[in-house]
C-alpha cells in the first residue's frame, strides 16, 4: 500500500513537472528600453530605438562585419569576435591592441570617419552587416549602403543610462554574431561583479559628495541626475550635486551655479583629460576658486589612454563592472586596499 502511494506520488509530480510552462523562443527579451528581440518561426526580429529587423536564418550569425563607432569595438574584443572584423571607421579612436595590429597588417581595413564615410570602399569589402550609431544627416549614406545589399544595424548604446543595460547589449551583439552563449555568459559574469561591487560600497563609514565634468567655454556641463555617470556615482555609495535631477543627459550651468553647489564636494571626477592640476588651471581659472580643486581630489579618465584612443569609451562601455570598482576605490580606498585604478586617474 505504501509503495502505491510513493508511486502515486512519483506520477503526480511527473504531471506536474511537464506541466511546468516553458519559456517560449517567441518570448521577447528585453536588453533596454531601447532594444528587445524575439525569435519567432525562425526569425530574429529584433527592436532597436525606432528601427526593426528581421534576421532569417540564412542571415545570421553575420561573419563579416564593419563597425562605424570605436565604442563599440568594446563588445566584439568582449566576445572574442574580432575575427568577424574586416573595416572600422576612425580607427585612431580604437583602444584595442589586436584590431590595430589587424588593420597594421591589413587585415582590418580603415573605412574612413564620422566626417566622410569611403562608401566604395566599404561596398568593396562586401560586408554582411555595418553597426553603428543612427546619424540622421548620414541617412542617405546609410540607404545607399542597403541598395548595395549591406545590413545596416542601428544601436545607440551610447543613450543607455544604466549602466548594466550597456553591458546587456553583449548579448544582442551575442546573438548576431554567432556568439549567444559568449554573451550570456559574460553578461551575467559581468552583472555578479556589478552587484558584489554595489553591496560592497554600502559598508563604507561615509558618503563623500562629488562633482562631475568640467566647463566648455563658459559653460559647466554636467551630468543630469539620471545618467549613468549619476547612477555610477550613486551605487559607489557617494552623493552626486545633481542627484535630485531627473535629466538623463547634461545640465548646462555657469560656473557661478557650480560654485554655489560645491562648498561640500570632496571629489571631482570625469574632469577630462588633462595631465596636471596646473595644466587644468592655465586652461581656466576659475577651477582654482573650487574648494574641491584646492583641497579634494580630482581625477581624470586618461587611466588607459594611447594618442587618441581611450579604453573608457571602448572596453570600460561594457565593463561597468570595473568601472564602478574605480569610483568606490576612488570614494572609498578603504574597501578595496589593493585595487589599482583601471580607468581613472587622480591629478597632480
Amino acid at each position: 500500500m505504501k509503495a502505491k502511494i510513493l508511486l502515486l506520488i512519483a506520477f503526480f509530480t511527473l504531471i506536474a513537472c511537464k506541466r511546468e510552462p516553458k519559456i517560449s523562443s517567441s518570448e521577447a527579451v528585453s536588453i533596454s528600453n531601447l532594444v528587445t528581440y524575439k525569435v519567432q518561426n525562425g526569425v530574429l526580429q529584433m527592436k532597436s530605438g525606432n528601427f526593426t529587423y528581421d534576421f532569417k536564418q540564412n542571415q545570421i550569425p553575420f561573419k563579416k562585419i564593419i563597425l562605424l563607432n570605436a565604442s563599440m569595438a568594446g563588445y566584439i574584443s568582449e566576445l572574442n569576435a574580432v575575427d568577424l572584423l574586416i573595416g572600422v571607421s576612425s580607427p585612431e579612436y580604437i583602444y584595442s591592441e589586436k584590431i590595430q595590429s589587424l588593420l597594421k597588417d591589413g587585415k582590418i581595413q580603415n573605412v574612413g570617419s564620422d566626417q566622410k564615410y569611403d562608401v566604395e570602399k566599404i561596398i568593396s569589402l562586401k560586408p554582411d552587416a555595418i553597426f553603428t550609431n543612427h546619424i540622421a544627416s548620414f541617412d542617405n549614406t546609410y540607404q545607399l549602403l542597403k541598395n548595395n545589399g549591406i545590413q545596416v544595424v542601428f544601436l545607440d548604446e551610447y543613450m543607455e543610462q544604466k549602466p548594466l543595460e550597456k553591458t546587456a547589449y553583449l548579448k544582442i551583439f551575442g546573438k548576431l554574431l554567432g556568439k549567444e552563449e559568449e554573451g550570456e555568459t559574460k553578461y551575467k559574469e559581468i552583472e555578479k561583479n556589478y552587484n558584489e561591487l554595489k553591496q560592497l560600497a554600502l559598508k563604507a563609514k561615509e558618503k563623500p559628495t562629488v562633482l562631475a565634468n568640467e566647463m566648455y567655454g563658459d559653460v559647466w556641463y554636467l551630468p543630469g541626475g539620471k545618467t549613468s555617470v549619476a547612477n555610477f556615482i550613486s551605487d559607489a555609495n557617494a552623493n552626486y550635486v545633481l542627484k535630485s535631477n531627473t535629466e538623463e543627459k547634461a545640465v548646462t550651468m555657469s560656473f557661478e551655479e557650480v560654485f554655489a553647489t560645491a562648498d561640500k564636494v570632496q571629489y571631482w571626477v570625469n574632469a577630462g583629460n588633462h595631465i596636471t592640476k596646473r595644466e587644468m588651471l592655465s586652461m581656466n581659472p576659475l577651477y582654482g576658486e573650487l574648494n574641491v580643486f584646492n583641497k579634494g581630489k580630482v581625477y581624470v579618465i586618461t587611466g588607459k589612454e594611447r594618442a587618441k584612443a581611450n579604453d573608457f569609451f571602448e572596453s570600460g562601455v561594457v565593463r561597468a563592472d570595473l568601472v564602478l570598482k574605480d569610483y568606490i576605490k576612488i570614494f572609498h580606498p578603504e574597501l578595496l586596499p589593493d585595487y589599482q585604478l583601471t580607468y581613472m586617474k587622480e591629478l597632480q
